[in-house]
């Protein structure tokens, strides 16, 4: 798709130096812009790039004024770095307006659907399900019985959803991301042969939850797992079954929450941690990267290590251990005096 200068000033509420007619249909860097290209310039270190670049467009402060001849039309605004935000939101709204039912696809006869659904080539949608208003399914996506979708919401290529889940809306769900797959429940017989526990609960996930590609939350054994709305997912999280996370609660790749844990409000929890199954973690809690959690977190707390411990009693810790070698060369010294 292409915009011209004068459009995007439009959207941007700003002012055209240069040629209103200029076109661009991509995105750059400013100091990789190209022709057909619209860049920005906030930062003033990148100023000299503004002289060189090829884009066709920059959008720059309403400050700026050049010291030198240029190429690129202009675009003054308020806020560069906020515009340019601005300009990528539309263009990826702009993008992502797709509408119809692609074939091959199957859908149950007895599905409900609202306005504007995007159904992508070879997607499956069972029994009972309903989907609300201007929702998105991209091709190769599995939607299974009884699953309601909420308005405006959207679910990328090779997306998973189980039978039962309930998604809101406003909802993000990355590609490869599986929602409602059967908790890890086994229960060992005398001679130690593991039998499947059924799991008949579902997934529940609130409005505005964003979900990063290829990871996964199982549903309930019985009852459900809930991801409380405005939560934020990376890339390859586990969330096991019956496991609680509140609202706004950010989490990075590659953490593992174990069943049953309730997780609180507003917390953050950095990448590459584990946490164990049926503890309470509180609201405003900050987890560090790479931390094991063993036990419940009180409100506020912020934690590190493995086991994890508060972070100010870790960073001492830490200071020790780097100096351990030093401290037991220091001991065995005393221990030969001592001897003499």
């Amino acid at each position: 798709m292409k915009f011209t200068a004068e459009q995007i000033a439009g959207i941007l509420d700003g002012e055209i130096v240069g040629n209103p007619n200029a076109e661009v249909y991509k995105l750059a860097k400013i100091e990789e812009g190209i022709e057909g290209a619209v860049t920005f310039m906030a930062n003033p270190k990148y100023q000299p790039y503004i002289y060189t670049t090829q884009a066709s467009i920059t959008i720059v402060n309403r400050t700026f004024e050049p010291e030198n001849e240029f190429t690129t039309t202009l675009i003054k605004v308020d806020d560069a770095y906020k515009s340019f935000s601005t300009l990528l939101e539309y263009y990826n709204q702009v993008k992502l307006m797709k509408s119809g039912i692609e074939q091959p696809s199957f859908v149950s006869d007895n599905v409900i659907y609202g306005d504007n659904l995007y159904l992508g080539a070879f997607c499956y949608v069972g029994k009972n399900v309903t989907i609300g208003n201007n929702v998105k399914i991209y091709p190769n996506t599995f939607v299974g019985d009884n699953v309601t979708i909420g308005d405006n919401t959207i679910l990328f290529a090779g997306v998973r959803v189980y039978s039962e889940t309930v998604i809101g809306s406003g909802c993000t769900i990355h590609s490869g991301a599986i929602v409602g797959s059967d908790g890890f429940g086994f229960a060992p017989d005398e001679n130690g042969v593991y039998s499947k526990i059924p799991q008949i609960g579902n997934v529940i996930i609130e409005d505005n939850v964003d979900i990063g590609s290829c990871t996964t939350i199982d549903r309930a054994t019985m009852g459900s797992t809930v991801i409380k709305k405005g939560v934020k997912l990376d890339n390859q999280i586990q969330i096991a079954h019956n496991v609680v996370i509140g609202e706004n609660t950010v989490i990075a790749s590659q953490t593992g929450v174990a069943g049953s844990t309730k997780i609180g409000n507003n917390c953050i929890i950095g990448g590459q941690v584990g946490i164990v199954g049926h503890i309470t973690i509180g609201n405003g809690v900050r987890i560090q990267a790479q931390s094991g959690v063993g036990k419940s977190i009180p409100d506020g707390d912020i934690i590190q290590g493995s086991p994890s411990m508060h972070y100010n009693d870790f960073s001492k810790s830490y200071v020790h251990f780097r100096n351990l070698p030093k401290i037991v060369h220091e001991l065995e010294e005393l221990k030969k005096v001592s001897k003499d």
